[in-house]
């Protein structure tokens, strides 16, 4: 077990839905590393993201931007540092990279092969499909290796 922290709203501000979202996220998120071998060096660094949320005092605006700023700096630390990821993260990153990467050019192709540049948005869904197709192997490949969190990303 290891000391990550707790997220807490500061005092006097009324904390709205999307706010609550991004809050009970967190506390899901901390709930699951606690409960695996995170190095202290990581823990300290999640920590300070977390004094840092907690010594805000401001608005729910500021805060709930607070949260998505520390939210994607730490999951980049977890990704890069420890292959940490949570669930559906691959399938997310590849839809887009899907799209660009495959779908464009195959919509260019067939547009050419059909002489008609109208046919490009055809590739587009394709690429998507095998973005989609990609990066929920990948998702699979790391929940057979145990480095996938139950949590599911919150945006």
């Amino acid at each position: 077990m290891n000391s990550i922290g707790q997220v807490t709203a500061p005092h006097g501000i009324n904390i709205g839905s999307k706010t609550a979202i991004k809050l009970d996220f967190f506390q899901r998120l901390f709930d699951e590393l606690r409960g695996r071998d995170i190095p202290q060096d990581m823990v300290e660094k999640i920590n300070t993201h977390i004094l840092t949320i907690n010594s805000l005092s401001g608005s729910e605006a500021k805060f709930r931007r607070l949260m998505r700023r520390s939210q994607r700096k730490i999951l980049d630390l977890l990704v890069k540092e420890l292959k940490l990821v949570p669930k559906n993260y691959h399938r997310n990153m590849w839809v887009g990279l899907g799209m660009a990467v495959f779908g464009v050019p195959i919509g260019v192709s067939w547009g050419i092969s059909a002489e008609n540049m109208g046919m490009i948005g055809v590739g587009i869904p394709l690429g998507m499909v095998i973005g989609i197709a990609i990066g929920t192997s990948m998702d699979k490949k790391a929940l057979a290796e145990g480095r996938q969190l139950n949590v599911a990303m919150e945006y």
